[in-house]
Protein backbone atom coordinates (compact mmCIF):
# COMPACT_ATOMS: atom_id res chain seq x y z
CA UNK A 1 0.00 0.00 0.00
CA UNK A 2 1.28 3.15 -0.95
CA UNK A 3 2.39 5.76 1.58
CA UNK A 4 -0.85 9.14 1.89
CA UNK A 5 1.30 11.36 2.95
CA UNK A 6 4.63 11.19 0.90
CA UNK A 7 7.66 12.66 2.11
CA UNK A 8 8.73 15.69 0.32
CA UNK A 9 12.32 16.36 -0.80
CA UNK A 10 12.10 20.09 0.92
CA UNK A 11 12.71 19.86 4.52
CA UNK A 12 10.01 21.22 7.08
CA UNK A 13 9.28 25.21 6.79
CA UNK A 14 10.45 26.38 10.69
CA UNK A 15 7.92 28.21 12.67
CA UNK A 16 8.92 31.86 11.59
CA UNK A 17 9.32 30.97 8.23
CA UNK A 18 5.80 30.07 8.27
CA UNK A 19 4.36 32.94 10.23
CA UNK A 20 6.33 35.45 7.80
CA UNK A 21 5.21 33.30 4.92
CA UNK A 22 8.82 32.50 3.21
CA UNK A 23 12.66 32.89 4.37
CA UNK A 24 13.16 35.68 6.45
CA UNK A 25 15.66 37.70 3.80
CA UNK A 26 12.96 36.88 1.06
CA UNK A 27 10.07 38.56 3.05
CA UNK A 28 12.56 41.85 4.26
CA UNK A 29 13.29 42.22 0.74
CA UNK A 30 9.90 42.50 -0.51
CA UNK A 31 8.40 44.41 1.97
CA UNK A 32 11.63 47.13 1.03
CA UNK A 33 10.40 47.03 -2.15
CA UNK A 34 6.74 46.84 -1.72
CA UNK A 35 7.71 49.67 0.54
CA UNK A 36 9.58 52.12 -1.86
CA UNK A 37 6.98 51.25 -4.66
CA UNK A 38 4.21 53.01 -2.35
CA UNK A 39 6.21 55.46 -0.76
CA UNK A 40 6.99 56.37 -4.23
CA UNK A 41 3.17 56.65 -5.24
CA UNK A 42 2.83 58.40 -2.13
CA UNK A 43 5.01 60.79 -2.83
CA UNK A 44 3.79 61.40 -6.63
CA UNK A 45 0.25 61.93 -4.68
CA UNK A 46 1.67 64.77 -2.20
CA UNK A 47 0.35 61.89 0.43
CA UNK A 48 2.90 62.46 3.39
CA UNK A 49 2.62 59.30 6.10
CA UNK A 50 1.19 62.14 8.70
CA UNK A 51 -1.55 62.79 6.43
CA UNK A 52 -2.53 58.77 6.27
CA UNK A 53 -2.43 58.87 10.24
CA UNK A 54 -4.20 61.39 11.04
CA UNK A 55 -6.98 60.52 8.21
CA UNK A 56 -7.36 57.39 10.15
CA UNK A 57 -7.80 59.11 13.35
CA UNK A 58 -10.14 60.89 12.01
CA UNK A 59 -12.13 58.45 10.49
CA UNK A 60 -12.28 56.22 13.53
CA UNK A 61 -13.40 59.64 15.68
CA UNK A 62 -15.81 60.22 12.70
CA UNK A 63 -17.61 56.75 13.33
CA UNK A 64 -17.36 57.01 16.87
CA UNK A 65 -19.05 60.46 16.52
CA UNK A 66 -21.69 59.73 14.55
CA UNK A 67 -22.27 55.61 12.59
CA UNK A 68 -22.91 57.47 9.37
CA UNK A 69 -20.08 59.73 10.14
CA UNK A 70 -17.82 57.12 7.69
CA UNK A 71 -19.93 57.42 4.74
CA UNK A 72 -20.11 61.20 4.28
CA UNK A 73 -16.77 61.29 2.67
CA UNK A 74 -16.82 57.77 1.14
CA UNK A 75 -15.38 58.14 -2.11
CA UNK A 76 -12.23 60.34 -0.69
CA UNK A 77 -11.97 57.29 1.54
CA UNK A 78 -11.72 55.31 -1.26
CA UNK A 79 -9.35 57.01 -3.54
CA UNK A 80 -7.31 57.67 -0.69
CA UNK A 81 -7.06 53.69 0.15
CA UNK A 82 -6.51 52.95 -3.91
CA UNK A 83 -3.33 54.68 -3.67
CA UNK A 84 -2.23 52.58 -1.62
CA UNK A 85 -4.10 48.77 -2.46
CA UNK A 86 -3.67 49.24 -6.20
CA UNK A 87 0.23 49.67 -6.59
CA UNK A 88 0.67 46.74 -3.75
CA UNK A 89 -1.44 44.70 -5.58
CA UNK A 90 -0.01 45.32 -8.61
CA UNK A 91 3.63 44.90 -7.21
CA UNK A 92 2.27 41.30 -5.47
CA UNK A 93 0.48 40.72 -9.33
CA UNK A 94 4.25 41.02 -11.22
CA UNK A 95 6.35 39.60 -8.76
CA UNK A 96 4.12 36.57 -8.32
CA UNK A 97 5.73 33.32 -9.70
CA UNK A 98 3.88 31.12 -12.08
Amino acid sequence: MSDPYPSSTRPPRSGLERFLGGSPLGVIMRLLVLSLVVGFAMSVFGIEPQDVIDGTINLVHDAMRDGLGVFRNLGAYVLTGAVLVLPIWLLLRLTRKH
